[in-house]
């Protein structure tokens, strides 16, 4: 494990390090991040911190941000990012549900998301983990989707103490991952689903209603010409109009 006190991005930083040759496993904390990224370029912005001499233990840092760097050689990658972020939830709080792929929901706002980046060298394969969770309250302007704070379900908690609960089992379900597949993670995925039975508009314009995912991780969608399975969409949740349904 290493800490930097501020890095553009916790993800590019491990790409650079495995360019360079240094693919052994590491879990690498920002306490800042001047250029954080999540899925289809977004920014993930990490809020502003001061941080005292004692550094991350002491600091009291509103977002925790790190990524996970290791070869990872599974039979099928399909579903890695569900089952990263079903152990988040399942770590952190009862009350949190999963936005396909990969989102953390508390309600109708997001409060962790996780990208998830992989490069060949050679016959390996070298996977980066990242995962922003907002720790503290944040101002939601300019943002998209309102944004949720882990500190609303469990007050006091810290970036140290997130990362204690987290880490562990992250690593763990990877493993299981690499060995067993998404397929044994379904059920349990369904169980925390925040888009299931929720009427859903994917980027590409396909309408419908939630319908679960496959044993690969694919979103199931069900539509007007029948269950469509979405793999690379992003999806966000909204109303549907009874005209647009009819």
């Amino acid at each position: 494990m290493e800490v930097l006190p501020e890095i553009d991005s916790t993800n590019t930083e491990l790409m650079r390090r495995a360019r360079a040759g240094q693919i052994d496993p590491i879990l690498l904390v920002a306490e800042r991040q001047t250029a954080g990224r999540g899925r289809l370029g977004r920014q993930w912005f990490s809020g502003d911190c001061a941080s005292p001499a004692g550094g991350f233990v002491d600091a009291a840092l509103p977002s925790l941000m790190f990524s996970l760097g290791l070869v990872l050689a599974p039979k099928d990658w399909s579903g890695l990012s569900l089952a990263v972020g079903l152990s988040i939830v399942e770590s952190l709080h009862p009350d949190l549900q999963l936005k396909w792929p990969n989102d953390a929901w508390l309600h109708s706002r997001k409060m962790a998301g996780i990208l998830i980046e992989t490069a060949s060298f050679g016959n390996m394969r070298y996977a980066v983990i990242g995962v922003g969770i907002n720790i503290a309250p944040r101002d939601g302007q300019g943002l998209s989707t309102p944004p949720a704070s882990l500190s609303e379900l469990l007050p006091g908690t810290t970036a140290p103490a997130t990362l204690a609960r987290v880490v562990e089992p992250m690593v763990r379900a990877i493993q299981r991952f690499e060995t067993q597949g998404f397929g044994p993670l379904r059920a349990a995925f369904h169980a925390r689903d925040l888009l299931y039975g929720q009427a859903v508009q994917c980027s590409s314009g396909l309408t419908g209603v939630g319908r679960g995912v496959d044993t690969d991780g694919a979103l199931l969608v069900h539509t007007e010409n029948g269950l469509t399975k979405i793999t690379s969409a992003e999806v966000s949740v909204r109303p549907v109009s009874p005209e647009s349904a009819s």
